[in-house]
């Protein structure tokens, strides 16, 4: 306004400048409010609902106390420092002109916007790692020290990353009250600068002396901990503090904090002495001490000290690597044995393995999928993501099945509008579930569970078979509103549900409705009508993302698998891993040097509920269960359904294999040397080279007297093809986790799968069959080669998919199998054995009307045995006989002769029939009619 109080023309009105501030408020405040409060209001209501809201509560609140714990203290070292910097610079007005007073002025506002928004700043990006302070707070000991400082493990997984984050605190915050400090004083001198010379005045020395020397204190703190961080070292030949570290950066490391020390304290000094050049030779000291004592020196001991004798001086140093690595990932409690001699397969290993030749996986993965995917998937919106490997219980007999889910993909839908997405087509369907060796006679996969409703015919039932949360299921959903759910289809009409479930928030009011519509960006959430008070928001329904909102802080496996329950529910069991990366002297991969597989979640594919149970009591899943007590479930809680599916996961196995490669070297020479150096052998795979997987089979273990569900690893020495050893991880019962190294004689040579695809290749009738597949217009699918240890010898088993090449359906045609020095190619994997045994390595027998173990019988249903052949088969009568050894003891040797004859013909007959229970028993009658006749003959 004018001196005479009116308003100059363009002024804004002391009215208007209140709206335009009361606006800017309102913006702020919605801004915050959708940004912050509405996610964390939505957030607290989805943990509520899982009945994990103390999970929520206690990160939120550590997130907030850790921010104002790092914001407070920086917040006041930067208001103080900058403010008694302006105060000094308005005390002494010599340099000031009237103008330097005015802009004095607004750097006291200045001052504190700048000192709140870096506290801001900081304290928010603090609060990130409100996990050290909880982890430190609550951690558990190792039991193990290090080799060096004699520190339990627990010091470095637990407190050194807290005591890191301190010091960095620090340093950041009096580098940024040294900044602050520096510009306020060159505000002062502004008039000064503008004439190009600078007076540092008293007052300005002595607070940046201050400062100075407590920056150098903060540097000598943090080169303490460097020492620490020796033990994370890659300078030497193996990871950890190696002969130069120790001998040459310690020191130099111990010199650093001495001299920062001495640096401080002159600059301290510098108090009373006011000399810059003090200041400026501290800090020069204390860099030509970094730059030789931890650069210079270290290269030049390493390369004419260290590299010349490498052995003699890192020996000790690599044996801490071999031994903290081993236990860092486990392969300590590896049992290694000896595979002493490989014999021929013969039948009486056949007869005494029955069930792992019951159970020989011949579908492949892979082209089950796409077979999945075409014969069982019904509708477009159907999709078949993975297929999972696992172990039932079918008529009293352990066997192995592939299992996948049929899920839901939206984008296949015909007419994709917000409410079918949303509130019609809400869940997948039913699974689909073989038995990994059966084939029909048209190559397809013997389906025990198939179709919508879920059909078994083995006794599979299937009560609940909706999938609302699965593997690829990441989007959200409403439920229980005034739209019907689509179920499934069920010729030309749909089937349509409710949902009776607890999965979901509750949206029982309009604010939670609203909460949700901001949080998801959905408008439509408040035009619908279609929302009723019972209606709930399905949120995290993909498994990965559930678990990961629920546990930031475990690893998870990539693979998730799908089981049923003792209830007739389907459930997911997805492994968490326990890690770390500072672990000391241990080798790092994918970023961590320490893993365990501590939990063990399962997730109810209808309501979304999630156990976490704690299988693994190692010390970081004793912290997380500290912080935070209502998560984590106790083993012993676990139901016997869910122990009878647990399986080795095989993200752990796979990293544990890759360092076992050469941590099961543990001689320093050989190590160093690298002299028995093993990898993963590779196979033909799909008319490619690969690295074999590990796969899950279910056989007996060398020494063990029934059969079980493990996961196994075939290994060859480095840039060979041989056959070295191979690992297997057991999964049931007490054995759970138990890992066994099996290694073959060196002096042997055992084929590796490379040398028996190149022996297959070179087979002439069976690449001849091949070469016709290929060149008919089809396109020939070779399986996993699998590496089968069965007693003391070794069967390989490879299967053989035929797909046309404007087809999407593979078939199996035929079953490659390899023992000693025979290969044979049958239709079926009875005949395949019969060949083995009676054919040679080229005779291939075609006998297609015999009953096998991989043919179903002919009503369709699963065989009443499985040995695959009908309960006629089973049931007839030996042509020997039945003769006990009391009848024995009245026979002649001509007589016993003939008796172990007959059954020797019984047990072929059967055999050949691939009635493997009959040709077990006729092989003992045998063998106890050949014991009587060498008691009747004195053994001669």
């Amino acid at each position: 306004m004018n001196e005479a109080g009116n308003a100059i023309p363009g002024e804004i009105s002391a009215a208007t400048r209140l709206r335009l501030w009361t606006i800017l408020i309102i913006v702020i405040v919605f801004y915050l409010v959708t940004q912050f409060g509405v996610g964390l209001y939505t957030d607290f209501l989805w943990f509520e609902h899982l009945g994990l809201e103390s999970v929520f509560l206690t990160s939120f609140l550590a997130r907030i106390v850790v921010g104002l714990a790092v914001a407070i203290p920086f917040a006041v070292l930067f208001w103080v420092n900058t403010l008694i910097a302006r105060w000094q610079s308005v005390r002494n007005v010599l340099f000031f002109s009237e103008d330097t007073l005015v802009a004095q002025g607004f750097v006291k506002w200045a001052v504190w916007g700048v000192g709140l928004f870096l506290a801001w700043g900081v304290g928010t990006a603090a609060s990130n790692n409100w996990l050290f302070f909880l982890r430190f707070l609550n951690q558990q000991p190792f039991g193990l020290a290090d080799p060096v400082f004699n520190m339990d493990v627990g010091f470095y997984v637990f407190s050194l990353p807290l005591y890191n984050f301190i010091q960095n605190w620090l340093i950041i915050a009096l580098f940024l009250s040294l900044i602050g400090t520096v510009a306020v004083y060159a505000l002062a001198q502004q008039n000064n600068l503008a004439e190009g010379r600078v007076v540092l005045l008293p007052h300005v020395q002595l607070h940046l002396s201050i400062l100075g020397g407590l920056i150098f204190l903060t540097f000598a703190l943090g080169h303490w901990l460097d020492l620490f961080d020796l033990m994370y070292s890659d300078r030497g030949v193996a990871f950890g503090a190696s002969y130069t570290d120790i001998s040459v950066s310690m020191p130099a490391l111990w010199s650093m904090v001495i001299v920062a020390v001495v640096a401080a304290l002159i600059l301290f000094a510098n108090i009373i002495f006011r000399r810059a050049a003090l200041s400026l030779m501290a800090v020069f000291i204390w860099i030509v001490v970094g730059i030789i004592g931890t650069g210079l020196i270290p290269g030049i001991v390493q390369r004419y000290v260290v590299e010349p004798n490498e052995l003699a001086r890192e020996t000790p140093y690599i044996e801490h690597n071999i031994r903290l690595t081993s236990i860092a990932y486990g392969l300590d409690k590896i049992q290694e044995q000896d595979f002493t001699k490989v014999e021929p397969l013969t039948q009486e290993a056949v007869a005494a393995n029955q069930t792992t030749l019951q159970n020989i996986r011949l579908w492949d993965y892979r082209p089950l999928q796409q077979t999945y995917q075409q014969i069982q998937s019904i509708r477009l919106y159907y999709r078949f993501y993975d297929v999972d490997l696992d172990r039932y219980v079918i008529n009293g007999q352990l066997r192995q099945v592939a299992l996948a889910a049929r899920e839901l993909d939206k984008s296949q839908l015909q007419s994709p509008t917000w409410v079918t997405q949303k509130m019609q087509f809400t869940h997948g369907y039913g699974v689909v579930v073989n038995p990994i060796n059966e084939v029909t006679g048209e190559g397809l996969p013997q389906l025990w569970v198939k179709d919508l409703p879920p059909e078994s015919s083995v006794g599979i039932s299937i009560d609940r078979p909706e999938i609302y949360y699965g593997e690829a299921t990441d989007d959200y959903v409403f439920v229980n509103t005034s739209e019907r759910e689509f179920n499934y289809p069920s010729g030309d009409q749909n089937v349509f549900t409710n949902y009776e479930g607890s999965g979901g928030v509750v949206l029982d009011s309009y604010v939670k409705r609203l909460a949700f519509a901001l949080r998801l960006a959905d408008t439509n959430m408040l035009l619908s009508q279609e929302f009723t008070d019972q209606s709930r928001v399905l949120l995290h329904r993909q498994i990965a993302g559930r678990v990961q909102e629920v546990a930031p802080f475990l690893q998870y496996d990539r693979d998730p698998y799908l089981v049923i329950g003792d209830d007739n529910h389907l459930y997911w069991i997805q492994d968490a891993y326990t890690t770390s990366d500072l672990f000391p002297y241990a080798e790092p991969i994918g970023g961590i040097n320490y893993i365990r597989n501590s939990v063990k979640i399962v997730i109810d594919a209808y309501d979304g509920s999630l156990t976490f149970y704690v299988v693994d009591e190692d010390p970081l899943i004793k912290s997380y269960a500290a912080i935070f007590p209502r998560l984590f479930t106790p083993m012993d809680q676990m139901p016997d359904w869910v122990r009878a599916h647990l399986r080795y996961p095989e993200d752990i196995f796979r990293i544990q294999a890759r360092l076992y490669q050469t941590y099961h070297m543990r001689d320093v020479n050989v190590f160093y040397n690298k002299e028995d150096l093993w990898q993963v052998p590779n196979e033909t795979f799909a008319g490619g080279a690969q690295p074999v997987e590990p796969y899950y089979v279910i056989l007996k273990l060398p020494g063990e007297a029934k059969s079980e569900f493990a996961l196994i690893q075939p290994f060859t020495p480095n840039n060979k093809d041989n056959l070295i050893a191979w690992l297997a991880a057991r999964s049931d019962g007490e054995s759970y986790g138990q890992l066994v190294t099996y290694r073959f004689p060196k002096q042997e040579l055992i084929f590796g799968p490379l040398q028996i695809e190149g022996r297959i290749d070179q087979n002439p009738e069976i690449s001849s069959q091949i070469t016709l597949w290929d060149q008919g217009g089809s396109e020939v699918i070779r399986g996993n080669l699998l590496v089968l240890p069965i007693d003391n010898a070794l069967l390989y088993v490879e299967p053989l998919y035929l797909r046309a090449e404007t087809g999407q359906i593979p078939e199996l045609k035929r079953v490659i199998l390899a023992s000693g020095d025979r290969i044979v190619m049958e239709e079926t994997l009875a005949e395949a054995l019969v060949a083995l045994f009676e054919g040679g390595a080229d005779e291939l027998l075609t006998t297609p009307g015999a009953p096998t173990i991989d043919e179903p019988s002919t009503t369709g249903e699963a065989s009443t045995t499985d040995q695959g052949t009908t309960s006629a088969d089973t049931t007839q009568p030996a042509s020997t006989g039945d003769t006990s050894t009391a009848d024995l003891a009245d026979k002649d040797i001509a007589e016993l002769a003939q008796i172990a004859s007959d059954h020797y013909e019984a047990a072929q007959r059967a055999l050949q029939k691939g009635d493997w229970t009959t040709y077990g028993q006729e092989l003992d009658k045998m063998e106890e009619a050949l014991n009587a006749l060498i008691e009747l003959t004195g053994g001669q």
